[in-house]
């Protein structure tokens, strides 16, 4: 998935980014309310981790104008604020979750991967197709029962494929959601990664190549 972290403590940005691409996320960071109001502006992410308060435009801002924007974008609010009252504001100002400070890490990957899965088309929590077997959950990938070892950005590829049910994704799509911002669009990654992907999935061979389209899992 596509994910934005808004946080204006760098350590905790940066640390939250980590985990996060290591559950198979392109993340892009965001330290203050108007850099996350420019990103949102250009970018579809499927969920938005954002600090409530936020200097430059408050986060609360941040939030009504993902709101306002009509898109399938879910908004997880982070905030210090334990009291049940602000929690409740945060959800009126139309944040699907809320979590407070401190937090486990853990959990933070858990609501993110929740609310992904809401910000799609419903699907499986496991997805299954072409004797393949990805669980987003545990990050585990199996074809025919034999386990397949794969590398984050090879098993957010698969699961982009996976989740389009037999239709074909472009290399623009799958850039956008596997990638980061800082993602070369003529680098060749996308090729790279599902080059590398076959291999590993093994014969015969899954992915096909849609001439002029992209790929699919038949």
């Amino acid at each position: 998935m596509r994910v934005l972290v808004v946080e204006d403590e760098p350590m905790l940005a940066d640390a939250v980014a980590e985990w996060l691409r290591g559950q198979a996320h392109a993340v892009d960071l965001a330290y203050d309310g108007a850099a996350a109001l420019e990103r949102v502006g250009v970018v579809d992410y499927d969920v938005v981790v954002l600090d409530r308060d936020l200097p430059v435009v408050h986060g609360d801002d941040v939030c009504r104008a993902v709101v306002a924007s009509a898109s399938p974008t879910r908004v997880l609010m982070l905030t210090a604020a334990a009291e049940v009252t602000d929690r409740v504001r945060g959800l009126a100002l139309g944040a699907d979750d809320y979590l407070v400070k401190p937090f486990a890490f853990p959990e933070l990957a858990a609501r993110v991967l929740a609310l992904g899965r809401r910000s799609r088309p419903a699907a499986p929590p496991v997805l299954c197709r072409a004797g393949l077997t990805l669980d987003p959950a545990r990050g585990e990938v199996f074809r025919d029962s034999r386990y397949v070892p794969l590398s984050k950005k090879e098993f957010a590829v698969l699961a982009e494929l996976l989740r389009a049910d037999g239709a074909a994704v472009s290399a623009e799509q799958l850039l956008e959601k596997a990638w980061d911002e800082n993602a070369d669009p003529f680098t060749g990654a996308v090729r790279l990664a599902v080059l590398k992907l076959r291999r590993k999935l093994g014969d015969p061979p899954v992915v096909q190549t849609v001439t002029g389209v992209g790929y699919r899992i038949p």
